[in-house]
């Protein structure tokens, strides 16, 4: 009879340890290594070992064309890298409520008209997942429900109907026998993530597992969960705003940072086909403090509306407070304004928004940021029609950023009538009723701003 093997895992980063200790070597926490006990695993119920693999030569490789599926959502397929690929394992994460296992079942009930569809829920009963279905409207005629938490069990029900798509609601709630831990554990989601993903391998099959976040916005158990999968999506969207955005934080087959946004509706959740009304949606009295933007989001330019606020400090330490960009950054722009302008606002507190709850990762934020702060320091309000972009280098240079020409398409779209831009950004055939003024540096930028 084999021995048992005692492992000391820390359920915080997935580190094994000889022994119990109270804080983990790797990640530093406190109290999460628990004692685990490992079962020798019986490969034949599998049937993963002893597979017969071969060397093959990179020329003697037989490619074959990949066809992608569309998932009857568009906002879904652009962050897929333009639809759903047979044999991928894509990973979704988000916050409790935020609409996770609704997007998949409104997906999964429109792939199941083409393809036999199978969603394992783990955490709900088949009766609510049906209310659910038919209060969205859905078609679940060819739509088919497993609820199980036993990994083994449910391979062996996936083999015997031969689903092509497979959910997994949730991957925290699975477990397999072999393992002595909790389900949620870290050898449990490792374990049970990795046997689900070799079967969607071998089988073809699309495989769509549904993730918990933990307090810090980061996807509960080891980090190695998210390096087995194919795809990363992470569901965002703060609780009080009907609005919901898809991030792809890792694709290997399309493209990551694209966006997808939808709006959380009582019959499910419905594609924003033009996300920028959403973020232009401003007050009918222009405001000193205010300016619009394009970012960029994968390969879709947005526009967003960028907010200052400049006043008095009455504390000893002014207060540099940022949402929706880097915080750090802000207090970079501010030096640099300082150093090659001479304009200081050292003893005033600064605060500055992105509407709508956008993050803005890119540094092309830069030059709307410092037009905000000099419009609310100046109590100057900036034309309506006007947008801008840039990065701003410590130097004081303004540097060009991606996809401009897309940027300038967008805003003249919008009815944007003036842009300022880095040099770099010029469009050399010019926009359709759009005046574009090229700034090389800070001081350049200043004295648009002064002309204004």
């Amino acid at each position: 009879m084999s021995k048992q093997k005692l492992n000391h895992c820390c359920q915080a980063c997935g580190a094994l340890h000889p022994k119990w200790s109270g804080q983990c070597n790797a990640c530093l926490s406190w109290n999460t290594i628990v004692e685990e006990i490992q079962k020798p695993a019986v490969t034949s119920r599998t049937g993963y070992v002893g597979t017969g693999s071969t060397i093959t030569r990179m020329t003697d490789v037989t490619l074959h064309e990949t066809t992608r599926v569309t998932t009857g959502l568009q906002e879904l397929d652009r962050v897929l890298g333009g639809g759903l690929i047979m044999g991928s394992a894509t990973l979704i994460g988000g916050d409790p409520g935020i609409g996770k296992s609704t997007l998949l079942l409104q997906a999964i009930a429109y792939l199941s008209e083409t393809f036999k569809a199978l969603y394992v829920t783990g955490e709900e009963s088949l009766q609510q997942v049906t209310l659910r279905a038919r209060r969205l409207g859905l078609k679940d005629n060819h739509l088919w429900l497993l609820t199980d938490t036993d990994v083994e069990t449910i391979i062996q029900h996936a083999r015997a109907e031969q689903p092509r798509i497979l959910v997994i609601d949730s991957i925290q709630t699975m477990h397999t026998p072999h393992l002595s831990s909790a389900p949620g554990s870290v050898s449990q989601v490792r374990e049970s993530a990795m046997q689900l993903v070799q079967y969607a391998k071998q089988t073809d099959t699309a495989l769509f597992l549904v993730g918990h976040v933990t307090k810090d916005g980061h996807l509960a158990g080891p980090r190695v969960l998210e390096h087995m999968v194919d795809t990363v999506l992470y569901f965002e969207g703060e609780q009080d705003s009907r609005y919901r955005m898809i991030r792809a934080v890792k694709n290997r087959f399309g493209a990551v940072n694209e966006l997808g946004i939808f709006a959380m509706t009582d019959k499910g959740l419905r594609e924003v086909n033009q996300p920028s009304a959403i973020f232009l949606s401003r007050s009918s009295q222009n405001a000193a403090g205010s300016i619009i933007t394009a970012t960029k989001e994968g390969s879709r330019p947005l526009l967003v509306e960028v907010q200052a606020l400049v006043d008095q400090s009455h504390v000893a330490n002014p207060r540099r407070l940022s949402v929706g960009l880097d915080a750090q950054r802000l207090s970079m722009l501010l030096a640099v304004l300082h150093k090659h302008t001479g304009i200081s606002i050292h003893s005033m507190d600064v605060f500055l928004n992105v509407v709508g709850g956008l993050q803005i990762t890119e540094p092309s934020a830069d030059l709307p940021a410092i037009f905000a702060i000099l419009s609310s320091l100046r109590n100057r309000v900036l034309p309506a029609d006007l947008i801008t972009f840039g990065e701003l280098g410590l130097s004081g240079e303004i540097r060009p950023v991606p996809g401009g020409q897309e940027r300038l398409k967008e805003a003249a779209k919008h009815g944007f009538k003036k842009a300022i831009v880095p040099h770099g950004n010029v469009v050399k055939q010019g926009i359709d009723g759009m005046t574009v003024v090229s700034v090389q540096h800070l001081k350049d930028a200043v004295e648009q701003f002064e002309m204004i």
